[in-house]
């Protein structure tokens, strides 16, 4: 359901948590140092609005395309709906490997997105040292959802 044409930035803001809520995967688009896109979907974990959560193996064209270019696209959306009857987060973000300064902060929040879904927790040993997998993080810069008219509307506090 996209949001009227008027609508103020906070109830953009609902939406757009509502639709991060229900929905649990999202659609990363990336690029490599020469600028060839490359788009995955891959199972996240939200704090809010504002950052993305995943785990993926470092060795991905995702993964390997956000080491050298921090700059990503992420659309969260039901497939399911009918024509028309659909609603879409649109982010611009940087995206980042996650240190070891972060890592049980965004644990946190992937774990329980984890334990909601009934999907096993992760610790620090699976996504660090010789683990086949990290953590990642993308940091949302600019937020939207769309009006009844396919118009931006971007998303507020």
């Amino acid at each position: 359901m996209a949001v009227g044409e008027s609508v103020d930035a906070g109830t953009a803001a609902e939406e757009a948590r509502r639709v991060v809520a229900a929905n649990t995967y999202m659609t990363l688009a990336t690029a490599d140092a020469d600028g060839r896109p490359w788009a995955t979907p891959v199972w996240f974990a939200a704090r809010d609005c504002a950052d993305f959560v995943w785990v993926s193996r470092p060795g991905a064209r995702h993964s390997a395309n956000i080491a050298g270019r921090s700059a990503v696209g992420i659309v969260v959306f039901d497939s399911t709906v009918a024509v028309g009857g659909a609603a879409a987060v649109y982010v611009e973000a940087e995206a980042e490997e996650i240190g070891p300064d972060d890592r049980a902060a965004a644990l946190a929040v992937y774990n329980g997105r984890t334990q909601e879904q009934g999907i096993r927790s992760w610790s620090e040993r699976d996504v660090s040292g010789a683990a086949q997998f990290r953590i990642y993080r993308a940091r949302a810069s600019r937020v939207y959802v769309l009006d009844e008219h396919d118009g931006r509307v971007e998303v507020g506090g």
